[in-house]
């Protein structure tokens, strides 16, 4: 009997073949399957159950959580370059399943493909060419419509309704208008499922943009802000707002100074070294700087090269 280790090598190879053809600066892209088009690359995936199993696991583990392409025999009719089409396109209406990881201006694809006569579905491993987002942000575009680029967003998705009056209420003071566009158009999440996006009503505790607030500033008051020096918490005046954080526990907040919310900067709690940082700019203009600038001290961009938006609660838009 085969044990766990036995595919190991082949896995491995398959991985370092997927990583080469990932980058870009390898060239277009070719593929000798009969009848295919050019802009992908068909490579042998393996056959057995567990090396499969082992294969699609080892890609988790390197390009994060995938997207859900293709099941049952059903594509996802609303893919486009930016979310996976190309890694669709080469196989038509004999695709059964794929599952896409976004690399960069390129995708990676696992899943099953129908062969002829009746025969039971083959495995299938492709690379494919696709369009870096920043190349659909339009010139003048917004921050907010920089990361709905980057993260391949579906504007045509469901919007998340928020009662901004009783927030905002509940809250003390106004927030920044473009945090509120932020929450409506993403909702609750996580951006490469690691920075978590702290929004009013969520059903997590401790991600409740008002919860959370409302238990930290009652904490201060009776402890102090000991956890938070030099900072106050709101709604101390110019106290610290937590609107996210990270795996690593990075905290995110807005630093609540002077009377208008458009003004405040950003502050933030680095976890690994209980240091603080400032950068004055909007939340969106912050994010997008995380998801593409690979100096940025907080950069997503350095470790990952294509980026998504984890919904929570919402099944099917990852998986």
């Amino acid at each position: 009997m085969e044990g766990p280790n036995a595919h190991d090598d082949e896995v491995a190879e398959l991985l370092a073949l997927v990583r080469r053809l990932a980058w870009a600066d390898t060239g277009e892209l070719r593929c000798e399957e009969p009848g295919h088009p050019d802009g992908h690359v068909c490579l042998p995936a393996p056959a057995g159950e567990v090396a499969f199993d082992a294969l699609r696991r080892a890609l988790v583990a390197r390009y994060g959580r995938a997207r859900s392409l293709a099941g049952d025999g059903y594509a996802d009719p609303t893919a486009t370059v930016l979310t996976g089409l190309p890694l669709l396109t080469p196989f038509g209406d004999r695709l059964v399943a794929m599952r896409g990881w976004a690399h960069g201006d390129r995708w990676i694809g696992l899943g099953a493909v129908r062969r002829s006569g009746g025969t039971p579905p083959v495995p299938v491993l492709v690379v494919a060419e696709g369009r870096s987002p920043e190349d659909e942000l339009p010139e003048g575009s917004t921050w907010l419509g920089g990361i709905v680029a980057v993260t391949g967003r579906d504007l045509a998705a469901p919007r998340h309704p928020v009662d901004w009056a009783d927030v905002e209420a509940r809250l003390g003071t106004a927030l920044p208008v473009d945090y509120r566009q932020l929450a409506e158009v993403f909702g609750e999440g996580a951006f490469d499922d690691h920075l978590r996006l702290y929004v009013p009503g969520s059903d997590a505790r401790g991600f409740d943009l008002v919860g959370n607030a409302l238990r930290s500033g009652a904490w201060a008051r009776e402890h102090g802000a000991g956890p938070w020096e030099p900072y106050g918490v709101h709604p101390a005046p110019g106290g610290l707002l937590q609107w996210g954080g990270t795996e690593r526990a990075d905290a995110f907040h807005w630093l609540t100074e002077g009377d208008d919310p458009e003004r405040w900067p950003v502050v933030v709690h680095a976890g690994d070294t209980a240091s603080w940082a400032r950068f004055d700019g909007t939340v969106t203009a912050f994010l997008h700087a995380v998801l593409t600038d690979r100096h940025h001290p907080f950069s997503l961009a350095r470790h990952i090269d294509g980026h998504w938006f984890t919904s929570y609660g919402e099944p099917g838009l990852t998986g």
